[in-house]
């Protein structure tokens, strides 16, 4: 287990974490399927991605229920900022650098091997309509290759803490109900459709988000928190793809 190591940058963040969730915002976490989560072993956390809290609230539940540490797949860029970057290193997170994405590959396949949890959104990137999207195949590839099962885990209510395109307002996070649904572990071969199995995994995420959905405390008609099909005023998937595209290509206008 991941606990056997002493870790004091991570029990350091991990104990601000509590107190930003648990003492100052007094956020309601709630869990169901916690037996899924493997008290030892190496496994792949594949988590939906609505919230940009979703990495540490995820820590949050999994370090509750059994006092492991996980280590996020997370872009080059977060690693680049002071003081960001000498956390995620201290974290002994795994940075992702699209030009040269194979490293990172090998990084998380030797991590997941030597037993330890690896953390993935494998929507790559917040989902503004609050559905979960169509998945990079990366999350079911490296399970395979390391020989671990896949822990699908959803996340609903840590939107309301910071997303993209809102402004983060404490009186919605503060006492924001934030709910979780891990799934079954899946297990994947080697010799199986990574296609089809990526398509599985979203699948069954999106039944756990759309259980969290219809069993959340908060009335979410009108909401902007709350996805299209369920009354609220979020973009659909169609909106929030289009305006992505949008966002994209003028990302990469900027940049040459």
């Amino acid at each position: 287990m991941s606990t056997a190591r002493r870790e004091p940058i991570y029990t350091t963040a991990i104990l601000a974490g509590r107190a930003l969730f648990g003492g100052i915002l007094q956020v309601r976490r709630s869990a169901s399927g916690l037996d899924n989560l493997p008290d030892c072993g190496g496994a792949v956390l594949a988590i939906t991605h609505f919230g940009y809290m979703d990495f540490a609230l995820t820590e949050w539940m999994v370090w509750g229920k059994n006092r492991r540490r996980i280590r996020f797949l997370a872009q080059k860029a977060a690693f680049d900022q002071p003081g960001v970057g000498w956390l995620m290193r201290g974290m002994r997170h795994i940075s992702v650098d699209r030009k040269a994405g194979a490293q990172a590959y090998a990084i998380a396949v030797s991590a997941l091997r030597s037993g330890e949890l690896l953390g993935v959104f494998p929507e790559a990137g917040v989902s503004a309509s609050f559905t979960v999207r169509q998945l990079k195949s990366g999350a079911v590839r490296m399970a395979a290759e390391a020989g671990v099962p896949i822990i699908p885990i959803a996340v609903w209510g840590g939107h309301l803490l910071k997303t993209k395109s809102h402004k983060a307002r404490f009186r919605e996070a503060f006492r924001a109900p934030v709910t979780f649904a891990v799934g079954d572990p899946m297990h994947v071969g080697q010799d199986d459709d990574f296609a089809s199995q990526t398509d599985n995994l979203r699948r069954t995420l999106q039944g756990l988000i759309d259980i969290l959905q219809q069993n959340y405390p908060l009335e979410g008609q009108g909401r902007w928190w709350q996805p299209a099909h369920l009354g609220g005023s979020a973009p659909t998937p169609e909106e929030a793809a289009t305006a992505e595209a949008r966002r994209q290509r003028l990302k990469s206008e900027r940049a040459t």
